[in-house]
């Protein structure tokens, strides 16, 4: 895979969709993200946008499972459906 999570957020409703690009290949897959402010402000206190979050939890991700395996569109606290420490590591 060659490297790269690139993300660019808008705001939308009552938070941010992001467009999200893993990868710089032909292989690359795309993914469409929505996070709420309330999410926001839970897990990154002052943050304006949710950029670095977005891109944490694809990097959250991707030491799981490959970027094929990534739901091409979801919200982000869907993420802990599937691996429970994400909130937790997320924090940190």
């Amino acid at each position: 895979m060659s490297e790269g999570v690139a993300v660019a957020c808008s705001p939308s409703g009552s938070g941010w969709t992001c467009d999200v690009s893993v990868g710089t290949d032909a292989a690359a897959t795309h993914h469409r993200v929505t996070v709420d402010r309330a999410l926001l402000a839970r897990l990154r206190p002052g943050a304006e946008q949710p950029d670095e979050l977005v891109r944490n939890s694809f990097a959250f991700l991707l030491r799981r499972e490959p970027r094929e395996a990534i739901l091409r569109e979801f919200e982000l606290p869907v993420i802990g459906r599937y691996f429970s420490d994400w909130e937790s590591e997320i924090r940190r």
